[in-house]
């Protein structure tokens, strides 16, 4: 009985967390009167009108631009994170807490007060509105994450395997390559969605620091609020089209992902 109970609160839990987004789908195929009715119009005739409008609009740009941004960062995040951690965990250098401690209080400036300076470099080197300003962003920011997540996973391999690996001849590149990164791979899945999402929601620098070139997909959906008025239905639309790459990338990692974030929780 209890364990019945516990799966209808678990159920009743993931409906509410999944109501917002059923909502935005089903807004997307309403007409634009049914969209901003209140009360809200629960029973509609689905049309594809948003979606038409949508690509109406050349949505492909701004979506490859993040794609661009997200997985370029991505990978280059993994290649600076994953030596970092091993440096902090399995083989600590010295004064180790002091650099874990730097790296995560990179996390603590608001990006609001970082934004001038940002602006201002970014500005004198002639990379207003540019794609690779972005992947240079989105590295620094996921950086600090990704290094402490990397750590976690690597203070779970045994150290016994790795001195197994230095007896048999292999160097500290092959010890990595040919032994860490195979036990490790599901904290390596978990961290780069980790990151691969944080950069494809990123709105703030992308706002002001791009414009019609560099403009990613967040950008897109703020065309949708204008002085005009706020298109619900165009906008939905455009959020569930902008949200499907992330989705699938979850889907296609999801047992990744779930044995990334529970590698150590069971002994």
């Amino acid at each position: 009985m209890r364990r019945s109970l516990w799966t209808v609160v678990a159920w009743v839990c993931g409906l509410v967390f999944f109501f917002p987004v059923l909502w935005m789908v089903l807004t997307g195929f309403k007409r634009e009167a049914d969209a901003a009715s209140n009360p809200p119009t629960w029973v509609f005739t689905p049309t594809l009108d948003g979606y038409r409008q949508v690509f109406d609009r050349d949505l492909t740009p701004y979506l490859l631009n993040s794609l661009m941004a997200s997985l370029f960062s991505t990978l280059l995040v993994l290649v600076l994170a994953t030596p970092a951690a091993y440096a902090l965990s399995l083989r600590p250098v010295a004064k180790w807490r002091d650099a874990l401690f730097f790296f995560i209080s990179t996390k603590m400036l608001p990006a609001v007060a970082a934004l001038l300076p940002i602006y201002l470099v970014v500005k004198e080197l002639g990379m207003l509105d540019n794609v690779w300003t972005m992947v240079i962003l989105y590295s620094a920011m996921n950086l600090p994450l990704a290094i402490w997540m990397m750590r976690s996973f690597l203070l779970e391999v045994p150290t016994s395997v790795l001195e197994a690996a230095e007896m048999d001849g292999a160097g500290l590149l092959m010890s990595i390559r040919r032994v860490l990164l195979p036990i490790v791979s599901p904290g390596l899945a978990a961290t780069a969605l980790i990151c691969f999402i944080f950069s494809w929601n990123e709105f703030f620098f992308a706002v002001n620091l791009t414009a019609t070139r560099a403009g990613t997909a967040p950008i897109f959906l703020v065309g949708f609020i204008s002085s005009e008025g706020l298109f619900l239905a165009r906008l939905c639309a455009a959020a569930t089209l902008v949200s499907l790459p992330v989705v699938l990338a979850g889907w296609l990692a999801q047992k990744q992902l779930v044995r990334g974030l529970s590698m150590g929780a069971v002994k």
